[in-house]
């Protein structure tokens, strides 16, 4: 698999990758130029746009669909269209995306389309009882829908401990996340109801344990979630993917259960050019792709991204592996 970026005529990241209608649909970030500085608050994302991109095979061409919704168009955002991600339940689309909110905060809105590739009309306001960053939809077996979500520091999950928004937690002892021997911040989940479009359970965390049957711990900055979750399933097995942040490892754990909890599995992905990593994973051809990104395009500049695709395997105990 040649690493070349999927398309180069603008630049994107975050890929969420889906099989709609036997093709495959990338649903990634669309990164522009800016003169912020990079920040740990992430100010130089400063995305206003998505667009849909879509392959009939890995390697194939790839069609851009254009923008297909817009900052502008969603009455409740003020800026910052984030990683976004899609589904499809009952003859309908959805695209869930994060952005700030008038007063800063990032929330979760969610927008309607008849086609994957979009266009996608925006609910007037975010799901309630949503907030932070990177939602991740699964879509089970059964019928039954969850959204996953959450990132640190810019993502202000750290914000979101108590259940109410604190702006200032943390910044105490000057991180953007609890320190020491304690329990990292946990990613949170909720069941969808069936419109697609609100919350069937209250946000809970989803637990990500290592081999003694414990929660990973703040100072484990190679294992504990920083944002980036994604969900798929492999042999009957739930797979919670995530990115570790500053330590930039792409890691996964395995449950039995889409609600966890998870034992921590190991790493996908070692580092990559750029500060971010952010992925889907999605069966395709009866084999298992990785979309990812780095800033090759760009040549290493943090903000602009570029969507890249790779195999991975599964050995005969379920754990992921790039080389067969």
């Amino acid at each position: 698999m040649s690493d070349q970026p999927l398309v180069t005529h603008i630049y994107t990241a975050d890929p969420s990758a889906h099989v709609f209608n036997g093709k495959i649909y990338v649903y990634p970030s669309h990164d522009v130029k800016t003169d912020i500085q990079d920040n740990d608050n992430g100010d130089q994302y400063a995305m206003v746009d998505y667009h849909v991109l879509s392959l009939p095979e890995i390697g194939g061409p790839v069609t851009d669909h254009g923008v297909v919704l817009s900052l502008r168009q969603i009455p409740w955002a003020s800026k910052q269209l984030w990683a976004p991600d899609a589904a499809f339940k009952d003859g309908k689309y959805y695209l869930y995306f994060p952005a700030r909110d008038q007063e800063g905060v990032f929330r979760i809105g969610v927008a309607v389309g008849d086609k994957p590739e979009g266009p996608f009309a925006p609910e007037p306001e975010p799901i309630a009882g949503s907030y932070s960053i990177d939602p991740a939809s699964f879509v089970d077996e059964d019928g039954e829908a969850y959204l996953y979500f959450g990132g640190i520091w810019g993502g202000q999950l750290q914000c979101w401990s108590s259940g109410a928004y604190e702006a200032d937690k943390y910044q105490v002892n000057g991180s953007m996340e609890p320190v020491g021997d304690v329990r990292a911040l946990q990613p949170r989940v909720a069941r969808l109801n069936t419109d697609m479009k609100s919350f069937a359970s209250p946000v809970q965390n989803l637990a990500i344990l290592d081999i003694d049957g414990q929660p990973l711990k703040a100072h484990d900055h190679d294992r504990r979630f920083f944002e980036a979750a994604w969900m798929h399933k492999y042999n009957g097995r739930y797979y919670f993917s995530y990115s570790t942040g500053d330590t930039h490892f792409l890691c996964y754990a395995i449950g039995d259960n889409p609600l966890g909890p998870f034992t921590y599995g190991g790493r996908i992905l070692e580092p990559v050019l750029g500060w971010t990593t952010h992925h889907s994973i999605v069966e395709f051809g009866e084999r298992w792709w990785l979309f990812y990104h780095d800033t090759t395009l760009s040549g290493g500049h943090n903000h602009l991204r570029c969507v890249k695709v790779k195999e991975i395997f599964y050995d005969a105990d379920g754990q992921i592996r790039l080389d067969p």
